[in-house]
């Protein structure tokens, strides 16, 4: 059609029509008339996106992408032609491609906060979480008071930072050890100690080492969420002249970068319920080779896991399975998992042995291998074994340490560990069990083996 007033008359009445259509719901016969107003070269950027809607809504997504690129050929920065195609590469499975155009979106227009929280989504959906709380805190800036996405930034938050954290904080005797430990180390270094801190969390050991009179004070975090919030609790409490905070996993620091030079002092609580599972060796044998001096002080110089027999019908019922509904399930049993965090004050079960060290780590020690031995542990009591129930036992200076033991400790972030066996082991009184226990430096191992029954000690006597 040639661009003379007729054709012109032509393409405005089939506007016209077109979004009569529309707007009596015969979406059909509007299409076909958009065609047309675009084959006239007629508004052509405003009728793109009528089209590229209805297109959509009939499910037309792929030639609905062809005409938003249209519009972006005439218009690279249309954010409403790059939101669109977000959401429909969102909804088609395309992910990468759906968080590229959305932000295309923001970029073209950053002052839309449905943009900013549809990007949101799309990282966090992808696991991009770091990203997706960024999105979500520059939505909730632009329209405050939003709670939808205040419930995002605070659920996306939580999936961060782990729920023991703030119980562990609230953990007074815990707290108080470290703090005694802290102190004892800088009264023996003097205040010129350079103290490494691994895996700050809150940054609370540090502001001890910095209120014992640390000048310097180097900790790392590497979650990001968590590191950036340490340093604000940092400078609220007055020490950010003091303490640093990088965030980064330790085995990333470097002498002459992040530390002037090897530090006098570690203070690091990664221990985890069962001891082991936060790479504790791992990353104490790394600080021992690039970060530490050789004379360092270890907070904690050492943890052990301590352990006794229980029977607990309870716990049977979390890791055993064997007649369901008349049917032979026992087999599913193969899949549970060999360990079960539980809270030894709130459990019902029955100790069957004295309390009996599993594994020792001597965490001053610069080199660990795994470790395999035999246990025999002395049954105190007739019953049905589940497992072993683990606790912590931490040294972590001349006369101070702490523990977890189920007996007596209600209110902080660890809970007790039950290595349930892979089937009920019966046991009486006088016998020995034999247990495999120790570590692959990550997860501990336990293992029954056999019962020596009092009758055949007797005979081997």
């Amino acid at each position: 059609m040639t661009d003379t007033a007729p054709d012109i008359a032509l393409a405005r009445a089939l506007l016209h029509e077109a979004m009569e259509l529309q707007a009596a719901g015969n979406l059909a016969a509007a299409e076909e008339r958009y065609r047309l107003v675009i084959d006239a070269d007629y508004r052509t950027a405003e009728v793109l996106p009528i089209l590229a809607g209805i297109l959509g809504l009939r499910g037309a997504t792929e030639e609905a992408l062809e005409l938003w690129d249209t519009l972006l050929a005439i218009d690279p920065d249309h954010a409403v032609a790059h939101h669109e195609k977000g959401l429909i590469y969102s909804r088609t499975g395309r992910p990468d491609l759906a968080i590229t155009a959305m932000q295309a979106a923001c970029a073209a227009d950053p002052a839309n906060p449905v943009a900013a929280n549809n990007l949101a989504v799309m990282l966090s959906d992808a696991g991009r979480k770091i990203e997706a709380l960024d999105q979500f805190r520059r939505a909730q800036a632009l329209q405050p008071g939003n709670i939808h996405i205040e419930h995002q930034i605070r659920r996306l938050s939580a999936e961060m930072v782990p729920f023991w954290h703030i119980p562990m904080l609230n953990d007074v005797r815990r707290n108080d050890a470290f703090e005694a430990a802290i102190i004892a180390a800088l009264a023996q270094t003097g205040p010129d100690a350079r103290v490494l801190d691994i895996g700050t969390g809150s940054g609370l050991l540090s502001m001890m080492a910095a209120r014992a009179g640390a000048r310097s004070v180097t900790a790392c975090e590497m979650v990001p969420i968590i590191a950036d919030m340490a340093r604000q609790i940092i400078a609220d409490n007055g020490y950010a002249e003091r303490i640093t905070v990088h965030t980064a996993p330790s085995t990333e620091l470097k002498v002459g970068e992040h530390l002037d030079e090897r530090a006098d002092i570690l203070v690091s609580e990664i221990l985890s319920s069962d001891l082991l599972t936060e790479h504790v060796i791992d990353t104490f044998e790394d600080a021992h080779a690039r970060l530490l001096k050789s004379d360092a002080i270890v907070i904690p110089r050492a943890a052990s896991a301590i352990g006794c027999l229980v029977e607990s019908q309870v716990l049977a019922d979390y890791v055993f399975v064997d007649q369901v509904s008349g049917f032979d399930i026992s087999r599913f049993g193969a899949l549970a998992s060999p360990k079960l965090p539980i809270h030894g004050t709130m459990t019902d079960w029955k100790r069957l042995s004295d309390d009996v060290e599993l594994v020792h780590i001597d965490l001053t020690r610069t080199q660990h291998q795994s470790d395999l031995h035999l246990l025999q542990i002395n049954v105190l009591e007739d019953g049905i074994a589940t497992g072993i129930v683990q606790w912590m036992h931490v040294d972590l200076a001349d006369g101070i340490t702490f523990d977890n033991h189920p007996d007596g400790y209600t209110d902080g972030g660890w809970l007790q560990v039950l290595h349930n066996f892979p089937e009920p082991v019966a046991v009486r009184a006088g016998d020995v069990l034999n247990v495999a226990v120790g570590h692959d430096r990550v997860t501990l191992i336990v293992r029954p083996l056999e019962v020596i029954a009092a009758a055949e000690q007797v005979k081997v006597a």
